[in-house]
């Protein structure tokens, strides 16, 4: 089996007494969307915020592509290929489509923020920036504003602004988060796609979404993996159900 891509060993993190993420341990593989889900409370939001760099574990270590990145902040693992998107966008509402993407080219080539905007006049920035937008079907929303775009729209552009990152893996925070059912059909589609590229850890609630979308599951309570394995195996165990009894339909 080959060495995965992102590789999370025994993280730990405590506030005060309470044990946020307990021994958590759990890998992503190329190819595959591996999805994290809980309960609220579970501890979700805080093992991102420790894969992703804006927290630091008490003990405990991630691999990134083989490489130690434990030590490294959020913007130095994005650097290495981590391409993270969030609950809620982080768009420059006032740019367009396309300017949002060539700011996310433009940035992750560690370009200085003063010079970001007169790279906006780049040729090849604009290509780029172009083919990351078709990719997530946007071409023919690129002149439009991102503070005009529908919900969906604006999901679709942070993962055209991810792309720009030439990510090695995605950690991908509820993407579905505020769309109906169309919209959630046609992002699942464009995960399935993506997938390809580099490999998907998926936080999200949509439990359909998660069942059609993902290759592995672990599931957290309580900052602890309580099963981890593949889909229908998960869906299975009685611990998984019991954890969500009342919250989400598992069978």
């Amino acid at each position: 089996m080959t060495e995965p891509v992102l590789d999370v060993q025994d993280l730990h993190l405590a506030f005060g007494a309470l044990k946020a993420t307990d021994g958590v341990s759990l890998t992503l593989r190329r190819g595959e969307i591996h999805a994290l889900i809980g309960p609220n409370g579970a501890g979700k939001s805080t093992l991102i915020g420790l894969i992703a760099g804006t927290l630091r574990p008490d003990a405990g270590q991630v691999r990134l592509n083989g490489r130690d990145v434990t030590g490294l902040d959020a913007s130095a693992r994005a650097r290495a290929g981590l391409a993270r998107t969030f609950q809620v966008t982080t768009l420059a509402p006032e740019l367009t489509v396309l300017q949002n993407a060539m700011l996310a080219v433009a940035g992750a080539s560690g370009a200085p923020y003063r010079f970001l905007r007169p790279a906006l006049s780049d040729p090849a920035l604009v290509e780029r920036a172009s083919g990351y937008v078709a990719r997530v079907g946007l071409a023919g929303r690129r002149a439009v504003r991102a503070g005009d775009l529908a919900h969906g729209e604006r999901r679709r552009l942070d993962l055209a602004m991810a792309l720009a990152l030439a990510p090695r893996a995605f950690v991908l925070d509820e993407p579905m988060a505020g769309m109906g059912p169309d919209g959630a059909r046609e992002m699942t589609a464009l995960l399935d796609l993506l997938k390809r590229e580099a490999p998907i850890l998926l936080v999200e609630h949509d439990m359909d979404a998660v069942f059609r979308l993902a290759d592995r599951i672990s599931v957290l309570v309580s900052g602890r993996i309580i099963a981890s394995g593949p889909v229908e195996a998960v869906r299975a165990d009685k611990e998984v159900q019991r954890a969500y009894l009342g919250e989400e339909r598992l069978t």
